[in-house]
């Protein structure tokens, strides 16, 4: 567990591309890019599908979302999900966390990404 949780903590600090930020991002436009989230991620709080519930996903820690079964190595990556480490994982899940359980294959547009992370910060505010 702790080789995973350290290599996602390598792979992070070794991003290469520039900083991301929500600025960057369009919210609206990510939202036609969450559609393909929302089959298995709710935004809602406490409602869990074959995913987690994203609520309150900014700023959080990867694999606490009470009541959803994480794999060890989501659960071990020590990860805080901020737009920067959302960019790296969403843009290659396995790459990141390579014993998650998310069968996603990752979204290599960068602009896309950008736009799904606002829409994500604007709609997954903890209350």
């Amino acid at each position: 567990m702790w080789t995973t949780a350290l290599r996602a903590v390598a792979l992070l600090g070794c991003i290469s591309a520039p900083s991301l930020t929500l600025a960057e991002g369009d919210p609206d436009a990510g939202e036609r890019e969450y559609r393909a989230c929302r089959s298995c991620h709710q935004l809602d709080a406490g409602k869990n599908g074959a995913g987690p519930s994203l609520h309150g996903l900014m700023g959080a820690t990867a694999g606490q979302v009470e009541g959803f079964r994480y794999s060890d190595d989501m659960v071990a990556s020590g990860i805080v999900w901020t737009a920067e480490t959302l960019d790296a994982f969403i843009a290659d899940p396995k790459g990141v966390v390579p014993g998650t359980s998310m069968g996603y294959r990752g979204l290599r547009n960068d602009t896309k990404r950008a736009d799904l992370i606002a829409y994500l910060a604007r709609e997954t505010a903890a209350d």
